[in-house]
């Protein structure tokens, strides 16, 4: 199976995109909701979730080279991986911001989330060991319908949302993904659908700003040209250890138990929805490096745990294989630890 297909280069835009804006919904609650500072957002917390992403997405297209060595086929298509959403709300809201108003310490916050994603990587490896058995006992049909349940109202419905509320800067690039996506229209040159809803949207956005419309704040965008630095991981270790010290962990325990069984259920749907594709990966060393990723995630100071994403069966069908994981993890590290994404962010 080659490196990189002409479909990874579409299937890397809906995946980068789909990891950008988690990225972008991070920093706007740890900053807005939580208080931290934009310096701990952009300089520990995004670096550090940005190399949990790489991880999985290197070790995910890896599998699905050596799946596909293993079964002499070209059309494997990587399991897709990014940051936990509903975990990321949960942790934000029910986790962090209590601790923040209690204590008026945004950095205990940031400090209580870390072990909040720990904690929730060691019941993710800890599932990995028996979430095949569940698998083999559970009905298809329930681990996926399930999935499309969540699929449909916690992921597309917001989303459709906000393209209503945005009629002048979504239809088109909308109407652009119909077009590719089901009704297989190709583009002149080969270009890619995500790539061409993308950068048609952006030139609207800011067409309709130079008219009147107030879609862009050109004044931050001038400011953070000004804050490109490149940073690095920082380890978190050190606040690890104090805040297990403390009763934290058991007293966000509620929280953070079922959030990890979420997580491990939610991979294992995904695995099984992979599995129905055609797409067979073994369960447990798909779930380990999840928990894994979540577990390196909280040392180098993201509060947010990482997932197997919804959604392998559309870049299948797409044509992706395992060139858009790799692609995907090499954009979410460039940008995080370059500080384009503050410009983004802007």
């Amino acid at each position: 199976m080659r490196w990189i297909v002409r479909e990874d280069i579409d299937g890397f835009f809906g995946l980068m995109t789909d990891n950008l804006v988690q990225l972008i919904v991070i920093g706007a609650l740890c900053e807005q909701v939580c208080g931290i500072r934009p310096e701990k957002v952009f300089g520990t917390i995004l670096p550090g979730a940005a190399i949990s992403i790489f991880i999985g997405n290197i070790f995910y297209a890896w599998q699905a080279r050596r799946c596909s060595r293993r079964e002499n086929r070209n059309d494997i298509t990587a399991l897709p991986f990014g940051i936990n959403t509903p975990s990321l709300f949960a942790f934000v809201f029910l986790v962090m911001l209590p601790v923040k108003i209690e204590t008026g310490s945004s950095e205990l916050a940031w400090k209580v989330g870390l072990l909040a994603c720990l904690g929730s990587g060691i019941i993710e490896l800890i599932g990995a060991f028996f979430a095949e058995y569940i698998r083999k006992h559970t009905p298809r049909a329930a681990l996926l319908s399930a999935l499309s349940g969540i699929a449909i109202t916690f992921i597309a419905m917001d989303f459709a949302i906000r393209i209503f509320n945005h009629p002048l800067i979504a239809f088109l690039p909308l109407s652009l993904i119909l077009a590719e996506y089901f009704a297989r229209v190709k583009f002149p040159f080969g270009l890619p659908g995500g790539l061409m809803a993308l950068s048609i949207g952006t030139i609207l956005a800011w067409t309709l700003q130079a008219i009147g419309f107030n879609y862009m704040n050109t004044e931050a965008l001038k400011n953070s040209f000004a804050q490109f630095q490149i940073v690095f991981p920082k380890s978190s270790g050190k606040e690890i250890l104090e805040i297990l010290t403390t009763d934290y962990f058991w007293k966000y325990f509620s929280i953070i138990f079922p959030m990890g069984l979420i997580n491990v259920i939610g991979s294992l749907q995904n695995i099984e929805s992979a599995e129905a594709a055609g797409d067979h990966f073994p369960t447990m060393p798909s779930l380990a490096v999840n928990g894994i990723g979540t577990i390196i995630a909280s040392f180098l100071g993201s509060c947010f745990p990482t997932t197997i994403y919804i959604g392998h069966a559309g870049w299948k069908a797409l044509g992706a294989r395992s060139g858009y994981s790799i692609l995907n993890g090499f954009f979410i590290v460039f940008i995080c630890l370059s500080g384009l994404v503050n410009l983004i962010f802007n």
